[in-house]
């Protein structure tokens, strides 16, 4: 098997000496833990809430767009995990020349985090979880292949921030993952990965549902009730979902296929 490597290409090799983890993406901290490296990770965003209650003693750093540098490099982390989308580049480089080795990571599909558990199961030494990882998304991605197949399809408006509107464009994670049901993403835009839309009456004809998403924006069940005032023509199903299911990857993009699965099949069946 080749040698795995991360988002820039880069094969790094497998962990020396002491290893010390500092995490900048939630998702990323909480596959740490379910590899079996909780003890090793020293360092988090205040956004890496899982798991529960074990990543609370995990001192935070800041958040993922800034971070408390000083406070950060105090705790001599051997390895620094980024994200693309996630993590400013000019963070990441500013970090890159204090930090022995720095893993770029950018899952853009569900189907690429078998790959990511055994790129991190191969620098950190975790192998065998790895690989019990992998099976486990590859058994949540059949049964979610099993309920797809008998459902319609149907376009979707997945909003994650309002004032001004946001969605999210198809060649993301989100839509990627929302796709695997035959859910179509609207007010997509090439040059933009998270677009401003406008709500116009084109758009909101098109929505057979419109989601509301739990992060960036908290959305709640306010905010769909002014919606629909606001917008007393549109047809389309509102609904709140659990974004962490559909946008995180990692370990928990497992749970997250039986949850996307679960629900399509609670909207056909409406």
């Amino acid at each position: 098997m080749a040698t795995p490597t991360d988002a820039l290409g880069i094969a790094h090799p497998p962990a020396a000496g002491e290893v010390r983890i500092v995490s900048l993406v939630p998702s990323l901290t909480e596959l740490l833990f379910d590899l079996g490296l909780g003890g090793q990770v020293v360092g988090r965003t205040r956004y890496c809430v899982h798991p529960q209650p074990a990543v609370e003693a995990v001192p935070a750093v800041g958040g993922t767009k800034k971070v408390n540098r000083s406070r950060l490099l105090e705790l001599r982390p051997s390895h620094l995990l980024v994200n693309v989308d996630e993590n400013p580049r000019e963070l990441v480089e500013s970090l890159a020349g204090s930090i022995p080795h720095v893993i770029v990571t950018h899952p853009n599909a569900p189907g690429d985090n078998p790959a990511l558990y055994r790129l991190l199961g191969h620098i950190f030494h975790r192998e065998p979880a790895a690989e019990a990882l992998c099976e486990r998304f590859d058994a949540a991605l059949e049964r979610l292949r099993g309920v797809a197949m008998d459902l319609p399809p149907r376009r979707v408006l997945y909003l994650i921030w309002k004032a001004p509107w946001m969605t999210v464009s198809r060649d993301t994670y989100i839509a990627r993952t929302l796709a695997l049901v035959g859910w179509e993403t609207l007010g997509d835009d090439p040059a933009s990965r998270y677009p401003v839309v406008e709500l116009d009456a084109r758009l909101l004809a098109a929505a057979e549902l419109v989601l509301f998403a739990s992060e960036p924006y908290a959305f709640g069940e306010r905010d769909l009730e002014e919606f629909r005032a606001d917008h007393p023509l549109c047809g389309a199903r509102l609904l709140r979902l659990d974004a962490e299911m559909v946008s995180w990857y990692g370990s928990r993009a497992i749970r997250g296929l039986d949850y996307l699965a679960e629900l399509a099949r609670r909207v056909a069946e409406a």
